[in-house]
């Protein structure tokens, strides 16, 4: 018996997310364009993650429009911290205000 699948879905190394969508820390206040960064096995993981932090945040509700895997370090800030945050095992929020 194969104790790991080879398939094209194995990364050589961590998986970091990137989830995208709006953030509300009041009701009917104008949302926070947010991008969230964070390592997980996969994806259920990665969203519920991302929602316990956004709550942490003082966040009371959430849209998360787009998630995906980095393949690639990113060079740029503030997303280049944000992904070493991640590889560090926090979840990083990024807040476009």
């Amino acid at each position: 018996m194969i104790a790991t699948p080879d398939n094209d879905n194995n990364l050589d190394g961590p998986m970091v997310f990137i989830i995208i969508g709006k953030g509300y820390e009041t009701k009917g206040a104008e949302g926070i364009e947010l991008h969230i960064m964070l390592r997980a096995p996969d994806d259920d993981s990665a969203v519920r993650e991302a929602l316990n932090a956004l709550t942490e945040e003082g966040f009371i509700e959430a849209d998360l429009d787009q998630i995906g895997v980095l393949t690639d370090e990113p060079t740029e800030e503030p997303h280049a911290s944000a992904y070493q945050g991640a590889l560090e095992g926090e979840v990083a929020i990024i807040r476009f205000e």
